[in-house]
């Protein structure tokens, strides 16, 4: 592996010495090799360096050859399509150049040298407005520091982390660079680190107070984090800034959406769909809200409507699966088996196909067909993520062994005392919205949503780089009061999304990780523990195409893993409150309904109430995966769903049969 590593490098500098006719001598005695041709990076490498000498050797047929093959591997590396291009203009074929140069941008928009190859041939082509991008892209990159654009260049590359080294060390000697903050936030969200890019994009806010460049990114953080009434704040100042622009309008009908002003929202998105001619990405945020709204027949028309616009547009049809009502007929089958196989489709569109396809087989129960395409597109999202099941275990340890009893009791009575949030948690797939939907249709009790606040409560206490004093172990050093305050600040925080009802639910099923930090500042708070059998539950998460946030369902292996940590902590923290966590077993639920109903309910202290047994007539938004499933009464068919593909489920059998 070193050896060939050192191979790599010593061609880099035969190329670079312009020695190129051996370096290509070099690169075909290394193709000899077996372990080159199984290492897929090591190839691609291998492979570009090939298509490179080929280029400078004037063999542009064979070099294009040569990348046809990279793309295949790899369709999203921008400088494939770049070096692609350079062959088609050498031979001639500059249509084929644009479209390579463009594809480069569309991928790595920091790519100077491609908007600089683009610009003269959208001049050659007439093409006015390409030209205005072009050149306005080329500005605008030439005006960056020489760092940030080599840290933009790297992040989009994919090298994250050498992108934030580059641009912290820029920060270190220009603290208050508008520019370096904006790529720090960037980093910061790619990484996962959504709080630190929150912070990061407030600073630049109060640095430059109307600067759309920074209030843009703040509000998709702001509506990633759940915090909906912010992003509305914060969309109303865009336009007040530009009154017309379609992206600001589109984001004050998205907060509005967050903030259950849905109406109001579905006429903005109407309004927009009008203007601008059905585009495809408007039509579904207007299918999702009809969805949430309840209007299942409309959100589907939406849909349809937003594939009919954009050939490409996979989100349109997994919207469709994901309704988890609609059946798929034979040409949207066939519509989405010639997307995958469509060379210019993303992998992000090749994903959602995959995963609707999944859905549409397996409704015609053809399960090995289903289960091919499942696995598919948790294969790529695999591929894109950072998780890590060790980091998780770590994790789930350091909450055990910080929470001890001893320690729970010295924070006992700190926090502040309302005992108006009721917190259902567990893994996604469990039957939380199941369990939300029953208690919100109680008079006296608030369904929200999947509320940002701890885990955003519990992601600022972890910015400390010390880890004798990161938390969770710093909750015992924060000053007297800080507990009341913080939960005062959780109540206050989440009062937007409630009504006038005396409880609220706040259903985010990762909080169960944070149970410690919940008991702290909100000692009154009801928890609810949403459990399922694990092979349905584990199969029915792989089986979902999560919108963010739930990185270890992308793998049967990770996800059973993530489950025994689960249950692993669960255990610990029913341990340490003994009789203040209530375990609802999905199964009990679907099977004996008005026993489990009537269990919660005098957990949390309310008088029973039919309506929670006819929570399917409530019309309350839901805006969860199961939003139409718990709008219809309980049945049990889903129960063992899990069974058709029991054959290709070994990574869950073993370890939960």
């Amino acid at each position: 592996m070193q050896s060939i590593q050192s191979d790599l490098i010593n061609i880099q500098a035969l190329i670079q010495k312009a020695a190129i006719k051996e370096a290509l001598s070099n690169i075909n005695v290394l193709f000899e090799s077996a372990t080159i041709n199984n290492d897929l990076n090591q190839k691609s490498s291998l492979l570009y360096s090939k298509s490179v000498c080929l280029r400078l050797l004037h063999e542009h047929n064979s070099a294009i050859s040569c990348l046809d093959e990279l793309i295949k591997i790899n369709p999203e590396a921008a400088r494939y399509h770049q070096e692609q291009a350079y062959n088609h203009r050498a031979n001639g074929d500059l249509k084929r150049a644009a479209i390579g140069f463009y594809k480069a941008t569309r991928l790595n928009p920091a790519l100077l040298s491609a908007w600089q190859a683009l610009l003269p041939i959208y001049h050659q082509q007439g093409q006015v407005d390409a030209e205005r991008i072009a050149a306005k892209q080329i500005k605008e990159l030439s005006a960056l520091p020489k760092p940030l654009l080599a840290a933009k260049d790297l992040l989009y590359d994919g090298n994250v982390d050498a992108a934030d080294k580059l641009c912290r060390q820029y920060l270190q000697a220009n603290k208050h660079s508008i520019d370096g903050l904006l790529l720090l936030a960037e980093l910061a969200t790619q990484l996962k680190v959504i709080s630190e890019a929150e912070f990061i994009l407030e600073t630049c806010v109060e640095l430059s107070p109307n600067n759309p460049e920074c209030l843009y990114p703040l509000f998709k953080i702001y509506n990633k984090l759940g915090k909906f009434d912010k992003a509305l704040k914060t969309a109303e100042s865009l336009l007040t800034i530009s009154p017309n622009n379609v992206f600001y309008m589109t984001a004050k009908a998205t907060s509005m959406v967050g903030v259950g002003q849905i109406n109001e929202a579905i006429d903005a998105y109407e309004a927009l769909t009008i203007r601008h001619h059905n585009k495809a990405t408007l039509m579904i945020l207007l299918g999702h809200a009809y969805k949430a709204q309840g209007d299942i027949q409309k959100a589907v028309a939406a849909y349809k409507q937003a594939y009919r616009a954009e050939f490409d547009c996979a989100d349109a049809y997994w919207s469709l699966a994901n309704t988890k009502t609609y059946n798929f007929d034979d040409l949207e089958i066939s519509q989405m088996t010639a997307l995958l196989g469509h060379p210019d489709v993303s992998l992000d569109n090749k994903v959602h196909a995959e995963f609707a396809l999944g859905k549409a087989y397996e409704d015609r129960k053809m399960f090995a067909q289903s289960f091919a395409h499942y696995e598919s597109g948790n294969a790529i999202k695999r591929q894109q993520t950072r998780y890590s099941s060790t980091k998780q275990h770590q994790f789930v340890d350091h909450q055990i062994t910080t929470f001890s009893k001893e320690f729970s009791e010295k924070l006992a009575e700190q926090g502040h005392p309302d005992p108006a949030p009721i917190f259902i948690v567990g893994l996604p797939r469990a039957g939380s919205t199941l369990l939300e939907q029953i208690l919100a249709s109680h008079s006296m009790v608030d369904g929200t949503m999947e509320l940002h606040e701890i885990l955003s409560l519990a992601a600022q206490l972890s910015r400390s780089k010390d880890p004798n004093h990161s938390y969770p172990g710093n909750i015992a050093s924060l000053p007297k009061g800080a507990l009341r305050d913080l939960g005062e600040r959780f109540i206050s925080n989440t009062q937007v999304y409630r009504q006038q009802a005396a409880f609220f639910i706040d259903k985010m099923p990762n909080n169960f990780l944070h149970i410690g930090l919940i008991k702290a500042i909100l000692p009154n708070a009801k928890i609810i523990d949403a459990r399922r059998d694990p092979m349905a539950c584990c199969f029915s998460g792989f089986k979902q195409l999560f919108g963010e946030g739930q990185e270890f369902s992308y793998s049967l292996r990770d996800m059973a893993l993530y489950y025994q940590y689960y249950v692993k902590l669960m255990d610990h923290w029913q341990q340490i409150y003994p009789n203040q966590i209530l375990l609802v077993q999905h199964e009990d639920v679907v099977n004996n309904t008005e026993q489990a109903v009537v269990r919660m309910l005098e957990y949390c202290g309310l008088p029973f109430e039919q309506s929670c047994l006819d929570f399917h007539k409530n019309k309350r938004a839901v805006k969860t995966p199961s939003s139409e499933q718990v709008r219809q009464p309980i049945y049990k068919t889903a129960l063992h769903q899990w069974k058709h593909y029991e054959p290709y489920l070994g990574e869950l059998t073993k370890r939960f049969r």
